[in-house]
């Protein structure tokens, strides 16, 4: 049986000359998979998690989510040992890049499994397409990564920043009779995306948006931002993760603001929801995960997790355990051959799973998964805040219920797309 290798420590940082000029490996080799059809030989594995820095939080997540799958599998699959090298990424993209190379060039990994963030996600598939390494994205969420520029060696597990907002978006107008909003979001991709999704399908759907805040990255203080909600709006709409979600719920109780808060769902994860506390009961968000999720699927995972790990798993969590389900089906085809990465990128784009912790799960044409879309409300049970599950959208794709070819001839969400339809009064 192969054991679960030690993490790879952090290493300076290169500059994007030194590596984005020459994105091929030194043997020319495709990422390290010359004995990837040798049978009895480990299959290896590389996997990059921010385990310091902002990010390491969330990265211990995904790392046990990992570990979990691993277990289950009793560390071999298609009758080969797996073999995980775990890497820091630190959530800074240059590190990423570093510890990709570092993976594939000497340590030899047949796949990668991560990173977390989209800044570094995106900072790797230049070198992963040039490597030809078979890579599994489970949290990135850049919505390009599987619309208009789509990497031929990067499969995606996990989701795209807009396609839980298209939803709630949706639900806001429809279900909980909202009008008026206001939205605070953060201020660089993922937030433009989020929120674009959200102010779409809610605009579309007649509701008006009034007033649009972005927040730096490194927000810790709200209050400046916090004092430009209007007070006449049925709801504010927010996106944020990790820490930043803590400091902004707790603020915005604090501040004295009675609006109900809507979110991405990311903003009330249970990677932090006990930390943010009592201030978080309440808010209503859309994802594709609860660890609340009341099916035998999930039941079991959260058990077996729980157990593990001595506390819930997060979405980040069961983001890098199915990403193991999609890895084990595909490797079961081939027969444990990695040998070919194209070969290996098809497998797992062709992969379809009936019963997974967020529940049914496939892919669409462009390689990104269609699956259910929880709406979800902080509730204290038993002394424990939860994400319970009060409402299903079954089958959500990327592109909500638009046409696909329509849609992609859109500019990817950004600052000023789609505009605000009420800002000016």
């Amino acid at each position: 049986m192969a054991v679960l290798l030690a993490s790879c420590g952090g290493q300076p940082a290169q500059g994007p000359g030194q590596s984005g000029g020459n994105p091929e490996s030194p043997s020319g080799s495709s990422g390290g998979t010359e004995s990837g059809s040798a049978a009895g030989e480990p299959i290896r594995i590389g996997l990059l998690v921010p385990l310091t820095g902002v990010f390491a939080a969330p990265g211990q997540y995904m790392k046990e989510g990992f570990e979990l799958w691993l277990k289950e599998v009793n560390n071999q699959v298609a009758g080969r040992p797996v073999e995980v090298v775990t890497a820091d990424t630190q959530g800074n993209p240059d590190v990423a890049l570093t510890q990709a190379r570092r993976l594939v060039e000497q340590e030899k990994v047949h796949l990668l499994v991560g990173p977390l963030s989209a800044a570094e996600g995106l900072a790797l598939v230049p070198y992963i397409d040039g490597v030809r390494i078979p890579s599994i994205y489970p949290i990135v969420s850049a919505d390009d990564l599987t619309q208009r520029k789509i990497p031929k060696y990067v499969v995606r597990t996990g989701w795209t920043s807009s396609q839980t907002t298209h939803v709630l978006g949706d639900y806001a107008y429809k279900k909980l009779g909202y009008r008026r909003v206001a939205i605070i979001a953060y201020d660089f991709a993922f937030g433009w995306e989020s929120v674009g999704g959200f102010m779409q399908t809610f605009q579309e759907a007649g509701g008006k948006v009034v007033k649009v805040i972005w927040t730096p990255l490194n927000t810790t203080d709200f209050s400046p931002y916090l004092s430009q909600i209007p007070k006449d709006v049925d709801a504010v709409f927010a996106s944020f993760s990790g820490s930043a979600a803590i400091q902004f719920i707790q603020q915005y109780k604090r501040f004295g603001l009675t609006a109900p808060l809507i979110a991405q769902g990311n903003t009330t994860d249970e990677s932090t929801l006990e930390q943010t506390g009592p201030e978080a009961v309440g808010i209503v968000t859309a994802l594709h995960y609860s660890a609340a999720l009341d099916t035998p699927a999930n039941k079991a995972f959260v058990e077996a997790y729980t157990k593990a790990f001595g506390h819930v798993p997060s979405y980040y969590s069961e983001g890098t355990y199915v990403a193991g389900l999609v890895l084990q089906q595909a490797l079961e085809q081939l027969r444990g051959d990695v040998s070919d990465p194209d070969a290996v990128v098809k497998a797992l784009r062709s992969v379809q799973l009936s019963e997974t912790p967020r529940g049914p799960y496939r892919f669409d044409n462009y390689g990104n998964p269609i699956q259910n879309v929880y709406i979800r409300k902080v509730e204290q049970v038993n002394g424990k805040l939860q994400n319970t599950v009060i409402d299903v959208v079954q089958n959500v794709s990327q592109f909500w219920t638009y046409d696909p070819k329509e849609y992609l001839q859109r500019p990817v969400y950004n600052r000023g797309v789609p505009e605000c339809n009420a800002c000016g009064g």
